[in-house]
């Protein structure tokens, strides 16, 4: 079996599992740089001739350029998930890629926004115009309930409910994520403003939209944050971007007493392990402050 027959079908798999649509773009732009390297480097153009010393031999080159262990750990995943595929369908006797292992990641200190920060950026929207008003109730979102981008930028009307919204997440899985009253009140503000400026415009079924009524971009968004970060004067080793919003609200979750397996439901993640990488994020001295008055002793 031809390997580039293996990862076309594999792609349709992907999509037939309803997976993202960057997801199958990644997979799909990965495993050709890996198809490309198994021909130029080692005249392997079949299934039957791919080894798991090809993905080590793949796996050393990109040490050797370089590369960031976490990019590596990005190249691999769609390579194992390939030859997972082939096992399942039967085109191999075992998982080729069974023994692999991951690069080692080093651990690396996530800087999130403070509670000041947070309230100067939200406050730096402060206009009256469609734009102004968009851009406050977006970060008030992003801060207040950890949602991915580009749920966000996906989510339509239908998706606001009661005391919560709706978010289609990864794999098309549902979840509910709670709207507070402060973000409910807001919202308020906005639909009136929203309405009135697309009420001669043409607009997209998407709830927040471009001056233009387009859906709106994962790059607008981090330009509009970007500079409400550097009009307030945010720490410069934060790194100012949606995700950011999503890891601070996940440590403020838990440093505010949210447990750990509800927070794994409201970010949407499979597992809990996922979910824990955010607790390397909080330092020594706001753990020493958490655990103050939780000591053994002076429960007894």
């Amino acid at each position: 079996m031809l390997f580039g027959d293996l990862v076309h079908e594999f792609l349709i798999d992907c999509k037939i599992r309803k997976l993202s649509e960057r997801t199958v773009f990644l997979y799909d732009r990965q495993l050709g740089y890996f198809t490309s390297y198994l021909e130029n480097e080692h005249n392997v153009t079949t299934l039957e001739d791919f080894k798991t010393a090809h993905v080590r031999a793949y796996m050393m080159m990109q040490q050797e350029k370089g590369t960031k262990p976490s990019y590596i750990n990005d190249l691999i995943k769609p390579i194992k998930c390939l030859c997972s595929y082939a096992y399942q369908e039967g085109y191999t006797d075992t998982v080729i890629t069974r023994r692999i292992k991951n690069v080692k990641e080093p651990k690396v200190l996530i800087h999130t926004f403070s509670s000041d920060e947070i309230t100067r950026m939200i406050k730096f929207f402060n206009g009256k115009d469609y734009l102004s008003i968009r851009n406050r109730l977006m970060l008030m979102i992003l801060f207040d309930t950890g949602v991915r981008i580009t749920e966000l930028l996906s989510m339509r009307e239908s998706q606001i409910r009661d005391g919560y919204f709706l978010i289609h997440g990864k794999g098309n899985k549902e979840r509910v994520v709670p709207l507070s009253p402060i973000v409910s009140k807001f919202m308020i503000k906005y639909n009136s403003e929203r309405t009135l400026y697309f009420s001669f415009r043409d607009a997209e079924d998407y709830y927040f939209l471009s001056k233009n009524g387009k859906r709106l971009t994962n790059e607008a968004v981090a330009k509009f944050m970007k500079e409400a970060a550097k009009a307030v004067g945010v720490n410069p080793l934060v790194r100012v971007s949606p995700h950011t919003c999503r890891h601070t609200f996940a440590q403020q979750s838990l440093k505010n007493g949210l447990d750990l397996y509800s927070l794994s439901r409201l970010l949407g993640h499979e597992s809990v392990t996922i979910t824990q990488r955010y607790l390397e994020g909080i330092r020594d001295e706001q753990i020493l402050h958490a655990v103050k008055g939780t000591g053994v002793l002076s429960h007894l």
